[in-house]
């Protein structure tokens, strides 16, 4: 692996790392562990309070990424307004393809989910399982939509409400 490959990315970076969303990179450490030196990017995840240790040379291979580009956002939001694509499988099988697609990182496959389990005011409940995948999902594009556009995730939240509204309506 060459150097050049392995610094891509630098403190205050934002990342997104598939199972976390995004991060901010704080700093980057070498440390001993087991007798090697490693160098380890140090990604806080201020929301959930919590910091990761990434090996530098690990993380492309657990799939941490630099933010979406702006096209990829307005893809993902072109995603929200599109129409749910439910499944006639079982529930237990549905609900493992959401949890894989939303922690895949993937920002337009994050959408589909949100867009999939979001559920209009006059539509029926949802089960508390479905509602835990739908806030999770929305929760990470809310972030990532915020961090890209550089604006606070309320502004963020607001935008994607507002397209899931204008997609209910217009159904």
């Amino acid at each position: 692996m060459s150097k050049s490959r392995k610094n891509e990315f630098s403190p205050n970076d934002h990342v997104v790392y598939p199972a976390h969303g995004v991060g901010q990179i704080v700093s980057i450490e070498k440390q001993e562990v087991a007798g090697f030196e490693l160098e380890l990017f140090v990604i806080s995840f201020e929301k959930d309070k919590m910091t990761l240790r990434v090996p530098t040379h690990k993380a492309e291979e657990v799939g941490m990424r630099s933010l979406s580009s702006p096209d990829v956002v307005a893809h993902a939001m072109k995603t929200l307004k599109g129409k749910a694509k439910v499944k006639k499988a079982m529930w237990s099988r549905r609900a493992q393809e959401y949890e894989q697609k939303i922690n895949s990182g993937d920002l337009i496959a994050i959408a589909e989910v949100v867009r999939d389990l979001h559920r209009a005011d006059d539509q029926r409940e949802q089960s508390y399982s479905e509602r835990q995948l739908y806030e999770a999902a929305l929760e990470r594009l809310t972030r990532e939509i915020a961090a890209v556009g550089g604006n606070d995730e309320v502004a963020a939240a607001k935008e994607i409400d507002d397209v899931l509204v204008s997609r209910a309506a217009a159904a």
